[in-house]
């Protein structure tokens, strides 16, 4: 079981729990405002953008081709950015915390 801390725009924070299925399916299961996932998840849309901590996003790795090609488009990318969509819920990201990006 993952739990997880999303941090919205307004500087809400979200506590979320699951243990299957993507990140950006947790963080909509959990009502997280700025995820969208208007592509349901197929990695075409960049409407679940996040930011990671640095030691965080070692954990989790780079970003495959096709989901770097999509941040590409999006005008608030950082080094520390991915798509939550293409990070699934295991152990590997219990006890880290998300800051959405939209």
């Amino acid at each position: 079981m993952a739990r997880v801390i999303f941090i919205t725009k307004n500087n809400g924070s979200i506590t979320a729990e699951g243990n299957s299925g993507s990140l950006m399916e947790l963080a909509s299961n959990n009502g997280v405002a700025g995820i969208d996932g208007d592509c349901g998840g197929v990695c075409s849309c960049a409407t679940c953008h996040i930011y990671l901590t640095p030691a965080d996003f070692d954990k989790i790795g780079l970003p495959a081709e096709i989901e770097s090609d999509m941040l590409e488009l999006d005008d608030n990318v950082t080094p520390y950015s991915r798509l939550c969509c293409q990070i699934d819920v295991s152990d590997t990201i219990d006890g880290m915390t998300f800051v959405v990006a939209n």
